[in-house]
């Protein structure tokens, strides 16, 4: 759960609030996974898969916007202010288009009707199965090399939402 705190405290902890947003990001993401398993009569079931595009489709938004945000602002930021980053921002924004054209997969096989039948089933499942692996790396490299950097950046930066592009749910 989120203090309550004042903009300079949040920004103080920036690196945090990026390590949180992670963990929001992968906690949906296995929520998603979780959907994708069959109802107890083992059919995947008409409401449930519209469920699933929605939460998909919402997933996949803001996973795109944290990268969208991390690109345009805390990673050029922390060029700005520590260019001995430049080169692991440049391979975590490699990274970044990576993972969008993964996602966009993804969405591709949640447009148009519903993915009932079990071979559609298990093409998302392993499209998600792979983002999560290159997620949790991605993450923890990210987390590793700029949580530091992040924190000293303090209130002169920006917000969290105008650096990282998304703010976790104030439920975290």
């Amino acid at each position: 759960m989120h203090p309550d705190s004042t903009p300079a405290d949040r920004l103080t902890a920036l690196g945090h609030q990026l390590v949180e947003i992670h963990l929001w990001l992968l906690d949906e993401l296995d929520q998603l996974r979780a959907g994708l398993d069959a109802g107890p009569d083992g059919s995947p079931g008409a409401g449930r898969l519209r469920g699933l595009r929605t939460h998909c489709l919402s997933f996949c938004a803001a996973l795109t916007r944290h990268h969208t945000g991390e690109d345009a602002g805390a990673f050029r930021v922390l060029a700005d202010e520590a260019p001995e980053l430049r080169p692991v921002l440049d391979k975590l924004s490699r990274d970044h288009r990576m993972v969008d054209w993964i996602v966009h997969r993804i969405e591709a096989l949640f447009t148009g009707p519903p993915p009932d039948d079990p071979a559609a089933l298990d093409r998302v499942r392993v499209e998600l199965d792979g983002l999560s692996a290159i997620l949790e790396s991605h993450f923890r490299y990210e987390e590793r090399t700029l949580t530091a950097a992040l924190d000293a950046l303090g209130d002169r930066a920006g917000g969290t939402t105008e650096l990282l592009g998304v703010t976790p749910p104030p439920d975290w």
